[in-house]
């Protein structure tokens, strides 16, 4: 009964998503990225509770910050999640935005140097910005560059999901086993895969991020150093005006051991969430510091 109960509620879900979806297709891309934004920062937020989670992470890390910027942190975060959410089902007028996107940072010449030689490349980032807008800017330089993804809870909108996301680059692969045995056989080829490090693992290492223990997994370090890959930090940037990105690849992370590199990467993105707190995405349990209480 219960599971039934679900697989109504999740349809019920699916299907007012794709309603929203559809209804704001139909405007120009300028007004319905914006209008995605503000529907999810007014409206779905509130509902999902979104802005208590982000001011316990707030509070846990940033206690400082003053109670107008955690108000605007509030607003700008959901808003940031509708406008990516929007580009990914605009991939069209998205690649076109990304087309004339700035791509900066010594890691572009490190990046073309690796995939010239045939050397494989691990693009790491984290749910910052638009975090596949840098996978867009290098395809439509001319490159290819593969994803990892993992399948939705709710199976009725993880159908159209892979859908969108495989029109943003493949190869796309699944986080499973079946998954992460083609993304390792694209590596050993010399392929370039886009990933991403800023998730809580209970299994990770007690690494540091905003100056507080987050358990992170060193998986990405560990197959940049077995496959010889360029482990790139990469970024793609929401501008002032909430549609255009710049991407910017930072210098490669030195090949060391997997703990020191993993320490790099979220180093790096701590870097840029502090220039712009509000495109990261601070309603992950990223710390879980009831976890530190009871142990």
């Amino acid at each position: 009964m219960k599971k039934r109960r679900n697989q109504i509620l999740d349809r019920i879900t699916d299907l007012f998503f794709r309603a929203i979806i559809r209804l704001a297709l139909v405007l120009p891309y300028r007004w319905r990225v914006p209008l995605l934004g503000w529907i999810v920062s007014r409206f779905v937020a509130p509902l999902a509770g979104y802005s208590r989670r982000i001011r316990a992470n707030l509070a846990h890390v940033l206690p400082e910050l003053s109670k107008a910027e955690v108000g605007r942190i509030c607003r700008d975060v959901p808003d940031n999640i509708g406008r990516t959410l929007m580009e990914f089902y605009s991939s069209d007028d998205f690649s076109q935005i990304m087309r004339k996107a700035s791509v900066s940072g010594p890691g572009l010449e490190a990046f073309k140097d690796a995939q010239a030689a045939g050397k494989p490349v691990i693009i790491v980032s984290g749910h910052f910005g638009n975090y596949q807008a840098v996978r867009v800017a290098l395809r439509e330089m001319g490159w290819s560059i593969g994803g990892l993804y993992r399948p939705m809870n709710n199976p009725y909108f993880n159908e159209h999901y892979v859908t969108v996301t495989k029109r943003i680059g493949e190869p796309l692969f699944a986080r499973d086993r079946r998954g992460m045995a083609g993304l390792v056989k694209y590596l050993r080829q010399g392929g370039a895969v886009g990933l991403l490090i800023d998730q809580y693992f209970h299994q990770g290492e007690d690494l540091l991020f905003f100056g507080k223990s987050a358990p992170t997994a060193t998986s990405v370090a560990e197959l940049a150093l077995k496959y010889n890959a360029e482990l790139i930090p990469a970024y793609g940037i929401r501008n002032s005006d909430g549609i255009a990105i710049d991407i910017v690849l930072e210098a490669p992370v030195p090949h060391t051991d997997p703990v020191t590199m993993t320490q790099a990467c979220n180093d790096s993105l701590e870097a840029q969430v502090r220039q712009h707190l509000g495109q990261w995405l601070w309603i992950h349990r990223r710390w879980k510091p009831e976890r530190d209480r009871s142990s």
